[in-house]
């Protein structure tokens, strides 16, 4: 059961009229999805800013290992600490969080910037890194958690289609964004300081944004935790594990979003060793920080077509039967496209995989935003964000032990294909349970 405020059933009145063409013209939901595509924009400028000083720069090394280091700098902060600020979701305002965290993380981009500049290697460059992901994230779930609140129950599959899927595409563009910037200001330390720190644009235009919602419109509108903030937040990581295994449609969908996770990671650590070490570059299809533009950019085609496909596919099949169809799908994809290895195979396979998972995480979206109740939410989804970057994080480390320095390595990718095959059958095995009441399409 859902706990929504007041003004989500009044946004609920209208779009249940007017339909998915008429959420951007909700106030609260322009203002939010506005504020996730500045700060998404932002995260996309850091990590290739930092991604490619620390992969792509000729004047460092990269071996497998180093480039899962720096895969694991990016994503796990936040799968570390992000349990225990779920808690904080809960508690405080998410408005007031969302400014001062935005605002926050621009003091370690800076720092992150100068220590790139000045050649720094190691520790301290990685634990600024760390800093301003763990942020990143942090505001991440607090956009997810306040969505319930400007969006009707009956809408969250179309509103996360279009919140998540284009959040993501414009961190891609961000990314994009940095790459030429790079081309442009140079690839060495001092080109990718000032790439890295053009990241900071993106905290500050979110933080700005942020302001223009009222206090507490993003909830939490009840509080069920102690008194103490040191005990709730100490207690974020069980409460958002326990709430999410009492309900079997949100624990199934963490299984399939760890097999997902798991997955995309080898594929992602295979295919950046192929295109640095390997491919050579020819007619449109180029080989290096180039080619990996091209990667991107195609990941980014995959992102809009599931946010297009998600909604039909939800209420055509249901969640359950599209989730486990996504599944099967992405493993039957990385077998005929991801294991002949070539640059144009490499291509249609990140579009249809990242179609494919971004279905996945979609459906489970509404599922916790639609059968979580309002004041666990947070810490559901700060579980949510450590599951996605955990799995990841752990599945490229895994491999980075395992592949070879020129990324051929058929036996990961046919690992990864088996993964996604037997996750479609534990979620049926799991997700048993009757369809919610309050549900964001149905379950079935």
């Amino acid at each position: 059961m859902v706990v929504t405020s007041s003004q989500t059933m009044v946004c609920s009145s209208v779009a249940d009229r007017l339909g998915m063409r008429r959420l951007l013209g909700t106030r609260g939901f322009a203002r939010l999805l506005a504020s996730r595509f500045a700060a998404q924009w932002g995260d996309g400028v850091f990590q290739a800013g930092l991604g490619g000083a620390v992969l792509f720069n000729p004047e460092r090394q990269a071996n497998p290992m180093a480039v899962a280091a720096g895969l694991a700098v990016l994503l796990l902060p936040y799968s570390l600490v992000g349990p225990f600020a779920g808690a904080l979701l809960d508690r405080w305002d998410r408005r007031r969080i969302l400014i001062v965290a935005n605002l926050l993380r621009g003091l370690p981009i800076v720092l992150v910037a100068l220590a790139v500049g000045f050649g720094v290697a190691g520790v301290p460059l990685y634990l600024g890194a760390l800093l301003v992901t763990g942020l990143s994230r942090f505001v991440l779930a607090g956009l997810s958690a306040g969505l319930p609140h400007v969006v009707a129950p009956r809408h969250l599959v179309e509103a996360n289609a279009l919140a998540a899927t284009v959040g993501s595409a414009f961190t891609v563009l961000g990314g994009v964004c940095a790459i030429g910037l790079r081309g442009l200001i140079g690839s060495g330390n001092t080109g990718s300081a000032w790439v890295t720190a053009v990241a900071i644009a993106g905290s500050l235009v979110a933080a700005v944004l942020a302001t223009g919602f009222h206090r507490r419109q993003l909830g939490p509108d009840s509080v069920d935790e102690p008194a103490e903030a040191t005990r709730a937040v100490a207690n974020g990581l069980r409460d958002g594990l326990a709430a999410a295994a009492r309900v079997p449609s949100v624990a199934a969908g963490l299984v399939a979003l760890v097999a997902h996770r798991l997955s995309f990671g080898i594929a992602t650590l295979v295919a950046l060793l192929l295109y640095r070490n390997s491919f050579t570059s020819h007619g449109l299809f180029r080989s290096g920080l180039t080619g990996v533009c091209e990667l991107l950019a195609a990941g980014a085609a995959g992102l809009l077509l599931a946010a297009v496909l998600s909604p039909l596919l939800v209420a055509r099949f249901g969640r359950r039967r599209t989730v486990r169809g996504a599944l099967l799908v992405a493993g039957m994809v990385i077998i005929t496209l991801g294991l002949p290895m070539f640059m144009s195979t490499m291509l249609a396979a990140a579009f249809a995989l990242s179609t494919a998972g971004q279905v996945v995480k979609l459906s489970l979206d509404a599922t916790v935003q639609a059968d979580i109740a309002d004041d666990v939410r947070g810490r559901v989804f700060a579980l949510y964000d450590t599951v996605f970057n955990v799995g990841y994080v752990l599945a490229v480390a895994l491999a980075a032990t395992l592949v070879p320095p020129n990324g051929h390595a058929p036996a990961l990718l046919l690992l990864a294909a088996a993964a996604y095959i037997i996750a479609a059958p534990l979620h049926a095995l799991i997700d048993h349970s009757p369809t919610p009441t309050h549900s964001a399409g149905s379950a079935e």
